[in-house]
């Protein structure tokens, strides 16, 4: 069985001077990934290998979560910033045989698309939000459309 962690990174600041792609955290966004991150070691979801967007906002995001369950560091992965859920399935079944749980840390509107392209379900997906599907299939290029299940769901607390 294969266990796939899909994460939205935490909210970032509005802009950056050097463009999308540099986009930091914002305060809201660190304490997002923190409280995530306290969550997925309390529930006991610890993958053994994060891949993340090369974006400074999902670098972070991975970071603090790698730091938090005491993991590597993340491993960045340049095709996962802005891509279609295609592009980010081709990436999945790419990853190693030797991990059977793997979180990738990825950007809407891609994640979103990836998780309703993987389970046939559609969920919120709001910044910091994390999802654990589950694959029965031995091998990461054989998960494909509607092969997933959610097993785990959680998304920050939505104040007024």
């Amino acid at each position: 069985m294969k266990k796939l962690l899909l994460v939205r990174h935490a909210t970032a600041q509005s802009e950056s001077a050097n463009g999308d792609f540099d986009r930091a955290l914002s305060n809201k966004g660190i304490n997002e990934a923190t409280e995530l991150a306290q969550k997925l070691k309390n529930n006991k979801i610890i993958p053994q290998l994060v891949v993340a967007s090369s974006s400074l906002r999902t670098q972070t995001t991975a970071g603090i979560i790698t730091n938090v369950l005491q993991l590597p560091k993340p491993q960045l992965n340049t095709a996962i910033y802005e891509a279609s859920e295609q592009t980010l399935l081709k990436a999945i079944n790419a990853f190693a045989d030797t991990n059977d749980f793997t979180a990738m840390v990825g950007h809407n509107p891609g994640i979103s698309y990836l998780l309703f392209t993987l389970t046939g379900e559609i969920r919120d997906v709001p910044p910091g939000t994390a999802i654990l599907i589950t694959f029965d299939v031995n091998e990461w290029n054989a998960v494909s459309s509607n092969s997933g299940t959610i097993v785990y769901y959680t998304a920050p607390e939505q104040t007024a």
